[in-house]
């Protein structure tokens, strides 16, 4: 199933995307929540409920043309990433090899969803991108293990860590949080696919697109971190939530590493595609 948050008139609505067109779940059946993150709480019964709605509702489907997507949850509890883990991207920046994850966080202000504009702000000159892999939690949990940890995920969306490399790098301190969650700088989605439908996440190819032009071209198997080590690593810090997104890192390519190095400005285009879950599409503009 995909889930989506799409903008009505009546505000922000969980629906479902089926063959072209959206369903509004909380519309079809007023059992459903109207949001995804809620629908992800309610648990098993909530979402094998969803599902039936789905399967049997025709006559409420939304034509997908003219419907703005907000990102898949809008709302999440955390925005957790994981940096440097593909071993080419860390090799590309100079960094060592990590021996552990290395996390930092974004905050929910920074999410947008496909289609709205990444807006470059006037105090950085050196915006870039970085094409990754989101993981949704939909079963809360500390101290998970690794070999069980995928039974707590949701599913997976598609995500771009924008990055002021300027501010994340070149500050006093290293200003990493303040480098990576201006506003807009976390585009999502354009849905969530449930796990079901994702039998191994960790075979999945991951591209970006800057003005039609191929930045990154990778696969998650060259991931240092799979995605239940760094579930299992995450939870050992914090606890868990539904809702909660974790990106898990880029692959090489970003504009940094690149001779001359690529920045983002007005005009661009930003596509990041990973098999399976849709291409996440978004224009750039100055802030």
């Amino acid at each position: 199933m995909r889930l989506a948050t799409i903008e009505t008139p009546h505000g922000s609505r969980a629906a479902a995307y089926v063959d072209g067109a959206y369903i509004d779940l909380h519309a079809a059946d007023g059992r459903l929540p109207t949001g995804v993150r809620q629908l992800l709480e309610g648990g098993p019964d909530l979402m094998r409920l969803a599902r039936e709605v789905v399967g049997g509702n025709l006559a409420t489907r939304i034509p997908a043309a003219g419907v703005r997507l907000l990102p898949p949850i809008p709302d999440p509890p955390k925005v957790i990433c994981i940096g440097l883990n593909y071993r080419d991207h860390a090799a590309e920046t100079g960094a060592k090899i990590p021996a552990e994850p290395v996390l930092f966080s974004k905050f929910a202000t920074a999410l947008i969803g496909a289609e709205t504009p990444i807006v470059l702000p006037s105090v950085s000159k050196k915006v870039d991108y970085e094409a990754e892999l989101v993981l949704v939690v939909g079963k809360g949990g500390r101290h998970l293990n690794a070999a069980t940890a995928l039974e707590h995920l949701a599913g997976y969306t598609v995500g771009n860590d924008v990055s002021a490399r300027d501010w994340q790098l070149e500050k006093d301190g290293r200003q990493w949080l303040a480098g990576k969650t201006f506003d807009t700088f976390a585009p999502l989605g354009p849905w969530l696919v449930t796990a079901d439908e994702v039998p191994d996440p960790q075979n999945l190819g991951v591209r970006l697109r800057l003005n039609g032009r191929t930045m990154q071209d990778s696969n998650t198997r060259q991931m240092i971190f799979p995605a239940a080590v760094a579930l299992a690593y995450i939870s050992q810090v914090v606890t868990l939530q539904a809702g909660d997104l974790i990106f898990t890192g880029t692959p090489p390519g970003v504009g940094m590493a690149r001779k001359p190095p690529v920045w983002l400005k007005a005009g661009d285009v930003v596509e990041v595609e990973i098999d399976g879950l849709g291409m996440l599409r978004n224009p750039v503009v100055q802030g």
